[in-house]
């Protein structure tokens, strides 16, 4: 799953930032003549940022800091809030603020679990893969999973995801018998959010059904969970229980639906 370029995550995140920069920032964008105006400054700086690595969040923050921008949005790519995900980047944003004097205004997008362009370009995504390969008996919904005691603490994630899940089955005009929404990537003796997705994979190859598609619409961007544990182990995991074909439907990655979504998101943010 190596890209020549490195981490599928860090290819994808970056060639996203790389891909929203150019859209943000052109001419018809910013409802500018470039050819009067062509040394001027960009209107956006777009940097990525990881929470646990490099290029590290305090970073970025630094270098926004040193251009002179007096406004930032962090926009975390979870579309589904958790104090997991989202609420680590909140913790990185409070450590970073208690640290110092001055700081430029920061914003922070708590979710985009039902933002109508993150809903379309999903179904986007289905329909692309349904066209180039045909359509699948189910679709299967996975997401990244939560311990079951999170969601009993009050944790939204869990909720969120069926209703991300609902709303792209409707963009889709899927019966309810034809989608499903599970999780995944569950480690550790403690109960986790079910239903389970290698639970569910076995359970439709053991009932007969000889072809799913497969998309995980919690992860923006492709990485070790959906292109090994999903397109790979769950592949094959389908397989041995009586099952065809899994077809895996990528993440949004940097696709011009994923750059319009975070284009969108950022303008109603921070307008011209």
């Amino acid at each position: 799953i190596w890209t020549p370029e490195g981490s599928p995550l860090r290819k994808f995140t970056s060639d996203l930032a790389e891909n929203l920069s150019k859209k943000l920032n052109s001419p018809i964008a910013l409802g500018r003549d470039a050819t009067v105006d062509g040394n001027r400054s960009p209107a956006y700086d777009v940097l990525s940022a990881v929470t646990y690595g490099q290029p590290s969040i305090e970073t970025q923050l630094d270098n926004l800091s040193a251009l002179g921008v007096e406004k930032i949005l962090v926009v975390p790519l979870y579309p589904q809030y958790s104090a997991t995900t989202t609420g680590a980047v909140y913790d990185r944003l409070a450590q970073y603020i208690v640290k110092r004097r001055r700081i430029p205004e920061i914003i922070c997008v708590n979710n985009y679990y039902r933002h109508p362009f993150y809903i379309r370009a999903l179904a986007n995504s289905i329909r692309k893969s349904w066209g180039e390969r045909g359509k699948s008996e189910r679709l299967l919904l996975s997401f990244h999973g939560l311990p079951a005691a999170y969601a009993e603490k009050g944790d939204p994630y869990p909720q969120q995801c069926l209703e991300t899940a609902g709303m792209v089955a409707r963009d889709l005009e899927l019966p309810s018998d034809a989608f499903a929404c599970s999780f995944q990537s569950r480690f550790g003796p403690s109960a986790w959010v079910k239903p389970y997705t290698d639970d569910l994979l076995r359970d439709w190859a053991r009932a007969g059904v000889g072809e799913v598609d497969v998309v995980c619409p919690s992860f923006a961007v492709d990485c070790l969970e959906t292109l090994e544990e999903i397109q790979l182990q769950s592949e094959n995991l389908f397989r041995e229980h009586g099952g065809n074909n899994l077809q895996y439907v990528p993440c949004l990655n940097a696709s011009p639906d994923h750059v319009l979504l975070m284009e969108n998101i950022i303008i109603e943010y921070l307008p011209i």
